[in-house]
C-alpha cells in the first residue's frame, strides 16, 4: 500500500523536550488557571512578535469570539467570503452581521476597493484575513476605517513568522487572532492568541477570556472560559526554536513545486510586495472547478490527499443572508492546496506534480 500524504502533517518536538517540561509542570502540580508555562509562552510570543499584549486562548475561534466582543462590535461586520468558516461563524455567534466584500483576485485577501460600498450607517467593523498568511492591503484597510471610525480585527490564523513592511503582521490592526490548531506552523496541538496593543481592549481581553474576574471574588466584566492549559503551553515552548528550520524546509518545497509544475493550466496567488512569508500553504489555482476534480480523484486514487481549502465560498452558508462575491465564489471552487510539510520528500513531490500535470 502507498504511503498516505495528506495535505499536511503535525509537526512534534522531540519526546524528551516535551517530557521536561511535564516533569517540570508535574513537580509544580499546576496545570491551567494562567500557569509560569503559559505565562512564559505568552511573554516569548509578545517579543516574537513585537507587541504589547497578547493572550494565549483555547482555540483560534474562541481568540476571535472574544476579540468581536471585547471590541463591543453590534449589528454589521464588513468581512471577507474566502476564509475558514470560523471568521464567519464567530461573527454570527456574536449576534453580529457578516456583511462581504469581495477579495482581490491575485492576493485572495479582502478587497480594500470594495469595502467603501459596503458600508453602512450599522457597520461596526471590519474583519479581514491574511489569507494563507499573505498580507492584506493593511494601509488602504486602515484608510477605510479612520474614514468611517470603524475597528479592523485580522484574522491571522496562518501568519506566524510573516513579516510585513518589516514588523510581524501581528502588529496591524486593533486586534489580530492567530490559531496554534495541531495543523498550522507553529502549534501547541489545540490554541490561539488575542493580541493588541490597546491598553483598554487589553484589559477587556484579560478579563473575558477568564469569567470576567478582576479578583478571585470579584467580577467586573461579563466573561467565558477562554483559558488554555500548562500541557498545551508546554508544546509552544518546545516549538517555538524550531521555527525557523522548519521554514526553511517548507520553503524548499515550495521550490520544488515551483519548478516542476506545469504553470500554463495553472496559477498560485500573488505574495504581497514586502513579505517576509511563512510558507504555510501551497495553494494552486484551476482553470475551472472540473479540472480540479479530476485531478483530485486522480491524486486520491494515489492515496494522496490535497484540501479544498478554502470551500465553498462563505456566501453559500446556511445561516447568512445571501449575498454575492463573484471573484471569491469562482476562487473557491478552483484552488487546492497541495501537501506540505518538512518531511515531505522530492520524490512524492515529484509524484504529486506528474500526477496533477497529467490530468490538467
Amino acid at each position: 500500500m502507498q504511503e498516505l500524504i495528506n495535505v499536511t502533517r503535525t509537526h512534534l518536538p522531540p519526546l524528551e523536550e516535551y517530557v521536561a517540561r511535564l516533569e517540570e509542570i508535574w513537580s509544580r502540580n499546576w496545570v491551567t488557571n494562567y500557569g509560569p508555562v503559559v505565562q512564559e509562552l505568552e511573554e516569548k510570543l509578545k517579543q516574537y512578535f513585537g507587541v504589547k499584549h497578547l493572550f494565549y486562548v483555547g482555540n483560534g475561534t474562541i481568540a476571535l469570539q472574544i476579540a468581536i466582543k471585547a471590541a463591543g462590535l453590534k449589528d454589521e461586520i464588513i468581512t471577507t467570503p474566502f476564509s475558514y468558516v470560523a471568521t464567519t461563524s464567530a461573527i454570527v455567534w456574536e449576534n453580529c452581521i457578516p456583511v462581504y466584500a469581495d477579495i482581490e483576485a491575485n492576493s485572495l485577501c479582502i478587497d480594500p476597493a470594495k469595502l467603501r460600498s459596503k458600508i453602512s450607517a450599522r457597520t461596526s467593523a471590519i474583519l479581514a484575513t491574511h489569507v494563507y498568511g499573505n498580507p492584506c492591503d493593511t494601509h488602504a484597510i486602515e484608510k477605510v476605517a479612520k474614514e468611517h471610525n470603524l475597528k479592523v480585527i485580522y484574522d491571522a490564523a496562518h501568519s506566524y513568522g510573516v513579516e510585513y513592511e518589516g514588523k510581524s503582521l501581528l502588529q496591524y490592526g486593533d486586534i489580530s487572532t492567530i490559531s496554534f490548531h495541531a495543523t498550522k506552523l507553529f502549534h501547541t496541538i489545540e490554541g490561539g492568541a488575542i493580541i493588541t496593543n490597546d491598553d483598554a481592549l487589553a484589559e477587556k481581553i484579560s478579563l473575558m477570556m477568564n469569567f470576567g474576574h478582576s479578583a478571585p471574588t470579584q467580577f467586573d466584566e461579563l466573561g467565558i472560559n477562554g483559558k488554555n492549559s500548562e500541557i498545551h503551553a508546554a508544546i509552544g515552548l518546545c516549538m517555538m526554536d524550531r521555527i525557523p528550520m522548519l521554514i526553511e524546509k517548507r520553503k524548499l518545497i515550495f521550490a520544488i513545486y515551483d519548478s516542476i509544475i506545469n504553470w500554463e493550466q495553472l496559477r498560485k496567488p500573488v505574495i504581497r510586495e514586502n513579505t517576509l512569508y511563512n510558507y504555510s500553504y501551497y495553494p494552486v489555482i484551476f482553470k475551472d472547478e472540473q479540472s480540479l476534480l479530476k485531478v483530485q480523484e486522480a491524486l486520491g486514487a494515489e492515496n494522496i490527499f490535497p484540501r479544498r481549502y478554502f470551500y465553498p465560498s462563505l456566501t453559500k452558508l446556511p445561516y447568512v443572508t445571501e449575498q454575492q462575491a463573484p471573484v471569491a465564489e469562482d476562487i473557491a471552487n478552483r484552488v487546492l492546496c497541495l501537501p506540505l510539510y518538512p518531511e515531505l520528500d522530492r520524490e512524492n513531490i515529484s509524484r504529486i506534480c506528474r500526477i496533477i500535470n497529467n490530468n490538467c
